[in-house]
């Protein structure tokens, strides 16, 4: 199955290098997704262009793919999901939840000349970064991309309800999936109260497992992944055949016959959660 990685805030598609090896390994086609304005050069990308690279990555996986968004960048998943929910078969949430219709992206951090750059790791003292020492802070902030202001300050645009029908599962790195629950309960991440299939996995890291925990976290998205083929042959399995179709070389069944057969996540995030 094709797993598409679309990294949060200051990362660019390198984010998922050893995660993508990983996932190949497990049998899964990888597709770190290489955002405008997060490794291009494009200082003046907007939030409509990052979903467009992602939309372009759904529609050019031969299959439905399984979504994966990180931190700010659920959004982008779960805008993916509403754009496309035919062609999505499960969307992955790692540290972050999707911010709601009308709402800004991620309009969180200072804009300095156009852009967002990183603030450094006073917002992310605590468990986010407790998992990263010295010399992974120090490469994360060579490595770190500054957003566009068009994309941290974009509206998100989220229409069609079939998006809630889309199974979703939220991986859990700083906080516990029982957190995850009573945010939801709460009524604080509106859009994971009212999806349909919600489910939770933990991981023991701070917010960047694709860099602390990167074997981990490809296991559980390969699991992941095996459920959304499991669901996706099943509703093959109960889809109408229409007369033309053959079952075998010389027999056929009518447009009214169906082949017999028969799994939300969320999340909140303070400002730093659901940044990098």
């Amino acid at each position: 199955m094709d797993i598409l990685l679309i990294g949060g805030l200051w990362l660019d598609g390198t984010a998922w290098d050893r995660v993508a090896a990983e996932l190949e390994v497990l049998g899964h086609r990888a597709v770190p997704v290489t955002l405008p304005g997060q490794g291009d050069g494009a200082a003046s990308a907007t939030l409509d262009d990052q979903l467009a690279a992602v939309l372009a990555a759904v529609d050019a996986a031969p299959g439905r793919p399984l979504v994966v968004g990180h931190s700010a960048a659920c959004t982008l998943a779960w805008m993916a999901a509403d754009r496309r929910p035919e062609r999505v078969a499960r969307v992955a949430l790692i540290g972050g939840a999707p911010t709601g219709d009308g709402q800004p992206y991620a309009d969180l951090f200072e804009v300095s000349d156009g852009v967002v750059p990183f603030p450094g790791w006073g917002p992310f003292d605590g468990p986010d970064a407790a998992d990263l020492d010295e010399e992974a802070r120090k490469a994360f902030e060579a490595a770190a991309v500054p957003v566009p202001e068009g994309v941290a300050k974009g509206v998100v645009r989220l229409t069609d309800e079939r998006r809630f029908d889309v199974p979703v599962v939220l991986v859990c790195p700083e906080f516990t999936p029982a957190q995850a629950r009573e945010w939801i309960d709460a009524g604080k991440v509106p859009e994971l109260a009212r999806a349909g299939r919600v489910g939770f996995v933990d991981i023991d890291s701070g917010h960047w497992p694709m860099l602390t925990r990167p074997a981990e976290l490809a296991r559980l998205l390969a699991a992941e992944a095996a459920k959304a083929a499991e669901a996706t042959k099943a509703l093959a399995a109960t889809e109408p055949v229409t007369a033309t179709e053959t079952v075998t070389a010389t027999e056929t069944v009518t447009a009214t016959e169906t082949v017999a057969g028969t799994e939300a996540v969320a999340g909140t995030e303070t400002a730093a959660d659901t940044a990098g």
